[in-house]
């Protein structure tokens, strides 16, 4: 439920073409219907601009593919960390979503969805990061942000990174991901003046402690202004971002 649909809604009862029972049994479950195992947020994009996303590992299949049921009839929908089995069990009841196996994304594309004029930046370290990354970037593009991936310029070979310095400066906003000792986004801190949100990834060696190092070393990054999210979260970094960049149109 989005302001616009409930304005209609309101609107149609106002004018008669609606009936207050008709109405009513829209607003039925609002703030949330209960499907037994799920109470499925519908009333969330009203509260916070952004609709509920289902987050995919623990579930089921079968309850992954429930609340899809539910959601698709009201809105676009996004699940994160969706398994190939997931997968498999929800394109097959729903022949008409997406999904993408590097970010482990589904999506539902029943709306049309309105961008916002900035475009994000999602920048990584390494070629191991791109499941981090693109997970954001099926985010940016659900919750109506444009978004570009540049990867593998990392700091050990910091040249790939100047040839790309121009371009970078162009987004509104920049998620930068990072595995090893997540140096890369200090580096982009202290070359450009957009808003960065970095990524910490669990890419690396033992000692990288599936992530801490690169999480600890952004979280006391030399460079001032740049945001943490938690380790492997390009979904939280996206919507950081999303929420950004539809201040910047404001």
């Amino acid at each position: 439920m989005t302001n616009d649909n409930l304005k209609n809604i309101l609107k149609a009862v106002k004018d008669g073409s609606l009936d207050v029972d008709q109405g009513l049994d829209k607003l039925r479950d609002l703030p949330y219907q209960d499907i037994g195992h799920t109470k499925i947020d519908h009333h969330r994009s009203l509260r916070n601009g952004f609709p509920e996303v289902i987050y995919g590992a623990g579930k089921t299949p079968q309850q992954v593919g429930d609340i899809f049921e539910h959601m698709c009839e009201r809105n676009n929908v996004l699940a994160t960390r969706v398994s190939p089995e997931t997968a498999e069990h929800v394109i097959t009841r729903f022949p008409y979503v997406d999904y993408n196996a590097v970010a482990n994304t589904l999506t539902c594309k029943s709306k049309k969805i309105s961008y916002n004029s900035g475009m994000v930046g999602i920048i990584t370290a390494g070629t191991s990061d791109l499941d981090v990354a693109e997970e954001a970037r099926v985010t940016c593009d659900m919750l109506g942000s444009n978004a570009e991936i540049i990867s593998d310029i990392g700091v050990a070979g910091i040249h790939r990174l100047f040839d790309r310095i121009d371009a970078i400066r162009k987004y509104s906003v920049l998620i930068v991901v990072a595995g090893m000792e997540g140096a890369l986004s200090s580096v982009i801190g202290g070359l450009v003046d957009q808003p960065i949100i970095a990524v910490p990834t669990s890419v690396g060696y033992g000692a990288n402690f599936s992530g801490l190092s690169a999480l600890l070393g952004m979280l006391t990054s030399c460079a001032s202004g740049v945001t943490v999210v938690n380790i492997d979260n390009g979904f939280g970094a996206a919507c950081a971002a999303c929420k950004i960049n539809r201040a910047i149109d404001r």
